[in-house]
This record gives C-alpha cells, sequence and structure tokens, in this order.
C-alpha cells in the first residue's frame, strides 16, 4: 500500500506520537510506502484564505467555487495546498492520527480538511459519498482520547461513545468525499494510563495497522 499519514499533534513525546511512530514503523516493516505529513512540523495553516490560490476566478470571492477553478486550472494551489494535494492522490490509504479535542480535532487538522479536501479534488457537485472523487481509497483514524472509557459512553459524562463523537468526521468528511472509511481506532485514558495500558493500546494499534484490508468498516457498522 501506499500510505499517506497525517499527523496533527505539536509534541514529540505524546502518545498521539507514539501512536504515529507504531504506525509508521509497523507499515513499513510489511513493506507498504509510507509518507507523513507531519502538520505541526510542517507549520501547516489552519487558515482558508484567499492566498491559498495561485490565480483566482476574479469574482465574488467564494472558497469553494475558488477551489474548483484552481482544480480546473491545472491544480493552481498555493505550494502547500498543492503538495498535500500530491501526497493525497498518491496514497491509496489515508490514516489520520491525532488527539480528540472538543469532540472533534485540532483546528490545524480541520484546516487539512477545509483547504486540502477541496472542491474539483476530493469532491465535486453530485460527486460526494458513494460517487466522491476519492472512491476507491481507505481511509481510518487513529485517535487519542483524554478521559477514561466510562466517560465515553452515553450514559457516561460525555454522553456519546467514541463512534458517535467522531461521526461527524467519518461521515461527513471521509465518507463524504468517497473514501471507504474503517472502524476508528480510538486509545483512551492516555493521560492517566500507566504503562502497561499504553503498551496494550500500542499494540491493539500495531494489530489494526497491519490488518487494515480487513478492519471492520465504519460505513456498515455505523452509517
Amino acid at each position: 500500500m501506499n500510505v499517506l499519514i497525517i499527523y496533527a499533534h505539536h509534541e514529540p513525546t505524546s502518545f498521539t506520537a507514539a501512536m504515529k511512530n507504531i504506525a509508521v514503523q509497523a507499515l513499513e516493516a510489511d513493506g507498504h510506502n509510507v509518507v507523513v505529513s507531519d502538520l505541526y512540523g510542517q507549520g501547516f495553516s489552519a487558515v482558508a484564505q484567499k492566498w491559498d490560490f495561485v490565480t483566482t476566478s476574479g469574482n465574488h470571492f467564494n472558497y469553494m467555487s475558488e477551489q474548483k477553478h484552481a482544480a480546473n486550472l491545472q491544480m493552481s494551489f498555493s505550494p502547500d495546498i498543492l503538495g498535500e494535494i500530491q501526497k493525497l492522490q498518491a496514497a491509496d490509504t489515508l490514516l489520520i492520527i491525532s488527539p480528540i479535542w472538543w469532540f472533534s480535532v485540532p483546528a490545524i487538522l480541520k484546516g487539512w480538511f477545509d483547504r486540502v479536501l477541496a472542491m474539483g479534488v476530493a469532491w465535486d457537485t453530485g460527486k460526494f459519498y458513494e460517487n466522491g472523487l476519492m472512491r476507491g481509497k481507505q481511509a481510518m483514524l487513529l485517535m487519542a482520547g483524554g478521559h477514561p472509557a466510562e466517560y465515553y459512553k452515553v450514559n457516561g459524562r460525555h454522553g456519546a461513545n467514541p463512534n458517535q463523537i467522531l461521526h461527524p468526521i467519518n461521515h461527513g468528511t471521509l465518507a463524504f468525499c468517497g473514501f471507504n472509511v474503517h472502524e476508528p481506532f480510538v486509545a483512551l485514558n492516555v493521560i492517566s494510563a500507566n504503562n502497561l495500558s499504553r503498551e496494550k493500546a500500542l499494540k491493539d494499534l500495531e494489530f489494526r495497522v497491519k490488518n487494515i484490508p480487513h478492519s471492520p468498516q465504519w460505513l456498515t457498522l455505523y452509517a
């Protein structure tokens, strides 16, 4: 497989970083080609703005319309966006490694969704979900949550389980673009976990990454 990992954490000694390292090691050990986009390390901008395009249509500025315009003009996106689009196009599997923040993801990762999963590139008019432009590619979230498992239940403190929390990304972003979405891997209680618990979580992650082709399909289970 050609695997693109989108990694969103600022601290190289974090548990999220350990997840990224294990994923890379496991995939490369099995002979897969792995490319990592370290969003914080790259200084990737989360802000969608006019400067994301080499040229604009000259009409009233509408970001999605300008994305479509850029896609039609031989990918006339700014270099940082174009580089990510090229990585995405070359990959057949997308892994997103991030903490869960505010029932979602860090702003830098949301900015990657906004700027890279562009109209005319990842989706288009009438070309989403089963007709999305990313059809044929696999995608899976590898996430870290700080609180214990009992918080992540319908009757728990957060009032939702991890799959419910991640539904907007799995369905409204990845499946919308046509990805074949796998059930996410979510490590919980990473703030307070002891070394044994962390090691087990990383072993579980390694197993999931090594068995992506056989991983449960999120759309089948949770759509």
